[in-house]
């Protein structure tokens, strides 16, 4: 695994590189408007704001710098200005407190004293604010929001001591004493004050990172406030060492100006920081020297500890600057190298933020070390790593939904994680297609370019894939593709994904499969680059799998090239078989018309009709049985035969609710009741006389009249039939004599109380023409005339000069045949 980042505008091939420039030159002028009233994408400012989140994580980073309910984010804007104003607060405690101490001893001023205590109150609101700042954890460089964890840390951290440099020593000693003297004595305790002074230094090192400001000056600012500090501190102790030294002529204040302390305060503070100076930087002119014991041995201590601050700062300083600080070093001159760059080749505004934001992108990413480690661990560790991270989110994808694990193993191997600012085009629109990307966390905008000003057409979240349009396909990307917000991607190279599919051809299938149910819009795709570097053994296969998907505008083209459309799979299934399964009614029209086999049967000895039926899509059935019915009239009987030996009842309910006349024969002459008797199918043979099968004509042996007469009575009178328990099919004796006569009888009255659908039109016109007109369900009268007069009547037509007939096209001349349910069309004599 390897960690890049990628700017997304640098194109190494010359014909790319000019369809790019023109795009950005077309749209350049009008975005720079855009991205400064963009609430949206992150400025350079916040990009110093951000953590990285770990690899492989959805997180959007983006949230990392808003704060949360009760817990403040340290990244959050309105905190930074509370640092910023605490940090003012600490130049002004460590810089009064040495000298009150020794100037203002014998006179306090009241005004410093009432300021100290404000100050101090800040200090302690800010101990109180601390237990509820998220803070990042030195190992992860995670941000951690848990606020037992925050309060745990702080607690046994640095708590003691901010609690200590906070405390009013001077208000507690006057508090307990009462004597002004003991207050300032007291002072001394404010020493610890100085522990504050840490906050400087997280202040510079955050802005020697910060572009925004000169990494030189920021440096030489630090060095010079460390130095003029610590003179200021050294000439406060010198002269404190003089004003309390009993024997005012012996100090080496007094020795120059005995009566010093009637002096001006700012004569002495001018006078010490005069003597602290240039004892420091060893050029001492001798005019103030040190005169008693006392004043010897603190110069002694002063210049040793100047000795070694001198040679400190030279090597340490050196060390941190070259090595520490080297990167920093590298980074700002590659930001100075950016900005000449821009401003020597007049580059607008927009690809200056952009290289900006890359480059304080890739800074903040290596600073992790992240690619340096995992180059150094071996490849299996490495395999395992990716695993981790990155599988959970390629699972997620829909172009590799149902592909294997080993598959998937072998793609997430080869990804690329990258790290992308914000407003950075990832792909170019028209750009030769190279590489996918899968978006881990994140958003990123799809923008078409074609038009004189882009417009958005999408937005795409964690979990997405862009680009494989091009990679599957062969073809110049369609859109521009570019982050919202700070992205997480994985890169995949086409090469890799197009031999990861060929590691097995099932995974292929799936993909391609996959591929074309998510983008059924995709009209313009081109076929002969599609299936490229697929293998042209595997073409009808590929019918297959375009038909499964519904994609009716692939197939119409693969059918174009000449496929046969009746090549099958393993299970022996065609692609009509599929498509009639799945309910792809598109696909089914566009198979027939270009003269598929619908009476091919599978291994199982299942045809399209079957396939239809029994997966209930009714409108594809009647499509294909119109067909069907036209080219073999036994198209019925076999249907229905084939349900009743199977004893599949759904399936027969279905046939017979499509208006299958249920004594249809098969190729054999058999009808179902005769195949359902054979079989011993008792529920199946009570269903076919429960929707009037023909009994008198089933030529059954042995067959029981009470049985029979009982079936027909509940016939009648809409009873569920039940055979007896005990008593089998095979048992029951026959008399077809009295059969005869109750079929007689039935059919008298049914001829009173049937019903029937009437329909205007011949039925083979209708289906062709796809007629949506309604029928009419009447009672079915006593005569042919007196049903054409009640026709005529409800259609609002003469229909004197009219025929009637069944579903296939037979004239009806008598009233008899008609039965109950039946569904008649009326058709005129002159278009018949």
């Amino acid at each position: 695994m390897e960690l890049k980042f990628s700017s997304g505008n640098v194109q190494t091939k010359e014909d790319s590189h000019q369809s790019k420039k023109h795009h950005r030159s077309r749209h350049e002028h009008h975005e720079d408007g855009e991205e400064s009233s963009s609430t949206n994408s992150l400025s350079l400012k916040n990009l110093s704001k951000l953590i990285l989140p770990p690899l492989g994580a959805s997180t959007d980073s983006q949230n990392q710098i808003e704060s949360r309910g009760r817990v403040l984010s340290p990244m959050d804007s309105r905190y930074r200005c509370w640092e910023t104003f605490m940090v003012v607060l600490v130049f002004y405690s460590a810089w009064v407190f040495p000298f009150e101490v020794a100037f203002l001893d014998s006179s306090p001023n009241r005004g410093l004293y009432i300021a100290d205590n404000v100050v101090d109150s800040f200090f302690a609101v800010d101990i109180i604010l601390t237990f509820f700042v998220a803070y990042i954890d030195p190992r992860t460089q995670l941000l951690v929001r848990d606020s037992r964890r925050i309060a745990t840390r702080y607690l046994s951290t640095w708590f003691l001591m901010d609690v200590a440099s906070t405390l009013p020593f001077e208000a507690l000693g006057y508090l307990f004493s009462g004597k002004p003297k003991v207050v300032l004595s007291c002072s001394l305790l404010g020493i610890l004050r100085f522990w504050r002074l840490r906050r400087v230094k997280q202040l510079f090192t955050r802005l020697e990172k910060d572009i925004r400001f000169n990494y030189f000056w920021v440096r030489c600012t630090r060095l010079l406030l460390v130095t003029v500090f610590l003179a200021h501190c050294a000439s406060c102790l010198c002269y404190l060492l003089a004003d309390r030294y009993p024997h005012q002529g012996k100090t080496w204040l007094g020795a120059v100006n005995p009566n010093f302390r009637e002096t001006s305060l700012w004569i002495r503070y001018i006078s010490a920081l005069y003597w602290s100076v240039t004892t420091m930087t060893t050029v001492g002119y001798g005019d103030l020297h040190a005169v008693n014991t006392v004043e010897m041995i603190f110069i002694i201590f002063y210049m040793l500890f100047n000795l070694g601050l001198t040679a400190y700062l030279i090597g340490n300083m050196t060390n941190l600057v070259v090595e520490g600080t080297r990167r920093t070093m590298e980074f700002r001159n590659s930001i100075e190298a950016a900005n000449n760059f821009v401003c020597r080749n007049r580059l607008p505004p927009r690809l200056k933020e952009q290289i900006l934001a890359y480059m304080c992108l890739r800074f903040r990413a290596e600073s992790l070390n992240q690619h340096q480690l995992i180059e150094q661990l071996p490849k299996s560790i490495c395999k395992s790593i990716c695993q981790h991270l990155f599988l959970p989110t390629v699972e997620t994808v829909y172009l590799f939904k149902g592909v294997s694990r080993e598959t998937l193993l072998l793609l997430v191997a080869k990804m690329k994680a990258e790290y992308l600012p914000p407003r950075e085009d990832v792909i170019m629109q028209n750009e030769a297609p190279e590489d996918v990307y899968i978006i881990v966390s994140g958003e990123v905008e799809i923008f078409n370019c074609e038009t004189e000003r882009e417009q958005v057409a999408g937005a795409l979240q964690s979990g997405d894939i862009f680009g494989e349009v091009g990679a599957l396909c062969c073809r110049p990307q369609d859109y521009t593709y570019r982050t919202k917000s700070l992205s997480q991607l994985l890169r995949l190279k086409r090469n890799d994904l197009i031999e990861a599919m060929h590691s097995q051809h099932n995974d292929n299938i799936t993909v391609i499969k996959n591929f074309l149910q998510h983008h059924k819009e995709l009209k313009d795709l081109c076929i002969e680059d599609f299936f490229t570097d697929a293998g042209h053994e595997h073409d009808d296969l590929h019918l297959l799998t375009v038909a499964s998907t519904g994609n009716a505008a692939i197939l119409e083209k693969l059918l174009k090239a000449k496929l046969d459309p009746d090549v099958g799979n393993l299970e022996g299934k065609t692609s009509l078989h599929i498509a009639a399964s799945l309910g792809h009614e598109d696909c089914v029209w566009l198979l027939l018309k270009n003269g598929c086999n619908m009476h091919l049967r599978d291994r199982n000895g299942n045809n399209a009709l079957w396939h239809a039926i029994s997966s209930k899509q009714h409108s594809i059935f009647r499509v294909l049985y119109s067909c069907a019915a036209s080219s073999d009239p036994c198209t019925a009987g076999d249907l229905l035969c084939t349900a009743a030996k199977r004893n599949d009842l759904e399936v027969m309910k279905e046939l017979l609710n499509h208006g299958l006349n249920i004594d249809s024969m098969n190729h054999q002459g058999f009808t179902a009741l005769q195949i359902a008797m054979a079989e011993n199918h008792e529920d199946m043979v009570n269903l076919l006389v429960m929707n009037g099968a023909n009994v008198a004509n089933s030529n059954l042996p042995d067959f029981p009249p009470e049985a029979l007469n009982e079936m027909l009575s509940r016939r009648e009178t809409g009873h569920r039939i039940a055979v007896s328990d005990g008593a089998t099919l095979q048992d029951m004796p026959m008399r077809m004599h009295e059969v005869e006569r109750e079929l007689t009888q039935e059919k008298s009255d049914m001829a009173i109380c049937a019903r029937v659908s009437i329909y205007r039109g011949h039925p083979v016109a209708r289906r062709e023409n796809r007629c949506a007109e309604a029928g009419r369900l009447i009672r079915l009268p006593g005569s042919i005339e007196d049903l054409k007069s009640i026709a005529g009547k409800k259609f609002g037509f003469d229909a004197t000069n009219t025929i009637i007939v069944d579903e296939e096209g037979a004239e009806i001349d008598c009233i008899e045949v008609i039965r109950d349910n039946d569904k008649l069309f009326v058709v005129e004599d002159s278009n018949y």
